[in-house]
Formats: C-alpha cells, sequence, structure tokens
C-alpha cells in the first residue's frame, strides 16, 4: 500500500504537528525502508511471480524481520521511546508509535495471507485487497488525498518552496503510483531491493517540506 502509508504520515501531521513530516515519512515507510536493505543482505528474500495477486507480481515469500506484527510491535517501541526520551512528550510518542504500527496494518489490509505474525512463526495472514486492482485504487487514492487534505489543513507555507516542495513531492508519489499500476514486469529480487533503496529521499524531502512550512493546527515549534 505504496501511497496509503505516505497518507498515514501526512494525516499524522494534523494529530501531531509537533512531529516533522520527515520522521512521519520514516515511521509510515520504516518497513518498506529497511526491508530492500534485508533483501541486498540475504537475510530477507522476495521474488517476482507476475499474476500472484491482479495488482502486484512479486511473492514476498520471507520478511518477518521488516513486515511481521511482532517486529512492527519492536520498531514502534523503539521509534517511540527515542522520541520520548528526547522529547519527554506522551502525544507525539504515542502517535509516532501507531504510525510505525499502521504499516503492518495497512499492509495486513492489501496483502494475500504472506504478512507474518512473529519470526519462526509459520502463520501469516493477509485479507488481499491487491486482488483487485480497482479497489485497490479506490482506496489507496482516497486515503492519499484524505493524507494530503489534513495535511494542508495542518501547515501552511511560509514561502514559495513551502508550496514547490510539497506539491513535487505529491505529484511524485502520483506518478510512481501511476507506475506501479500499469508497469506489471517485473524484475528479479535483487534489482528490485535496489531500485527500491531510492525510497529513502523521501524522509530528507519531508523535511525540506516542513522547513518552509507552519504549523496552523497547533501552536509551538515543529520537533521530531
Amino acid at each position: 500500500m505504496f501511497i496509503g502509508h505516505t497518507a498515514i504520515a501526512f494525516a499524522a501531521k494534523k494529530a501531531a504537528p509537533q512531529l516533522r513530516l520527515g520522521t512521519l515519512l520514516l515511521a509510515a515507510q520504516f518497513a518498506d525502508l529497511i526491508f530492500p536493505l534485508f533483501v541486498l543482505l540475504g537475510v530477507e528474500h522476495i521474488m517476482p511471480a507476475p499474476g500472484i495477486t491482479a495488482f502486484t507480481p512479486y511473492d514476498f515469500y520471507d520478511y518477518p524481520i521488516s513486515h511481521s506484527l511482532a517486529a512492527n510491535i519492536v520498531w514502534a517501541s523503539i521509534f517511540a521511546g527515542i522520541y520520548f526520551l528526547k522529547r519527554r512528550e506522551w502525544t507525539g510518542t504515542f502517535i509516532l508509535a501507531g504510525v510505525v504500527l499502521s504499516h503492518w496494518l495497512l499492509d495486513f489490509i492489501s496483502h494475500r495471507p504472506d504478512m507474518p505474525v512473529a519470526p519462526g512463526l509459520q502463520l501469516c495472514v493477509g485479507l488481499g485487497l491487491w486482488n483487485s486492482v480497482a479497489w485497490t485504487i479506490i482506496i489507496e487514492s482516497c486515503m492519499f488525498a484524505l493524507g494530503v487534505y489534513l495535511y494542508l489543513r495542518a501547515t501552511a507555507a511560509v514561502d514559495r518552496t513551502g508550496s514547490l516542495a510539497l506539491w513535487s513531492f505529491i505529484g511524485l508519489q502520483f506518478l510512481l503510483y501511476i507506475g506501479d499500476i500499469v508497469g506489471k514486469t517485473p524484475v528479479d529480487g535483487h534489482t528490485m531491493a535496489l531500485f527500491s533503496l531510492l525510497q529513502w529521499l523521501i524522509v530528507p524531502w519531508g523535511y525540506w517540506i516542513d522547513r518552509h512550512r507552519h504549523n496552523t493546527a497547533a501552536a509551538g515549534e515543529a520537533s521530531g
């Protein structure tokens, strides 16, 4: 659920304006950001499997460290713990933990039953939204539109860069999503992992956006 995770980061800014967008994007996409690193290290695995779902031609058959429920609870606890030790602020702590955990929940909705519950446990779950291209597009697009709307309600540009940085990011996300929809020719797992490392660029881009926007939903200087 590519743009769905980004939508959660945008929406969370409304609930916790003290958190920077870069921090929220890192939290929301964390499982997908570390997954290609583990693939390249040979710790986790993915392979092309055209037709395995209607929307995504890959078999995510081994990724318990990045994507299991138990691992995501650990990642969420680490994120929240680091933030709390740094800021001593409970609202942002709980929101950040929830954003990290939201990744597993959204993947549980979209994936076929390949979402591991815990490392070493054979039980995998998934509701299979990706078996319907139409419903995947409808649900993710609505989530993304709502997330952008909430972010726009929570922030305002302080200069032209604040608008250009945001809308160029939104435009790129949309183009990548279209490419994900129409580009059904899979590559090998190693190549896919190398390409997926580009996702890390969204984190500094999120900080760049926030540096040129101010919070309208709550007072206080952004942190995180």
